[in-house]
């Protein structure tokens, strides 16, 4: 997935003008994303501060990495039942 150009602190900056009353295609506009994305922002960061938001992103991360070890030893797990089964 492609990084994105804005920081948390500037997201958060974005969503806090919306949570003011600013309209949306106007703050859209100045900061160069579409209406999409502000609203994709808001739904998975609003009410969050920029190091919340910077702690999401590490756990999610993590929980990626993790579900690649997952299938990697289940896979690992199946192969070596199937060994066994053929041997006995």
């Amino acid at each position: 997935m492609k990084a994105s150009k804005f920081t948390d602190a500037q997201k958060a900056f974005i969503l806090k003008q919306g949570a003011d009353g600013r309209p949306v295609a106007e703050i859209c506009h100045k900061a160069g994303i579409s209406q999409a994305t502000y609203f994709n922002w808001k739904n998975k960061y609003d009410g969050l501060l920029p190091d919340e938001m910077r702690r999401l992103k590490q756990l999610e991360d993590e929980n990626g990495k993790l579900k690649k070890l997952m299938a990697d030893l289940s896979l690992d797990k199946a192969m070596l039942q199937d060994v066994l089964r053929r041997k006995l």
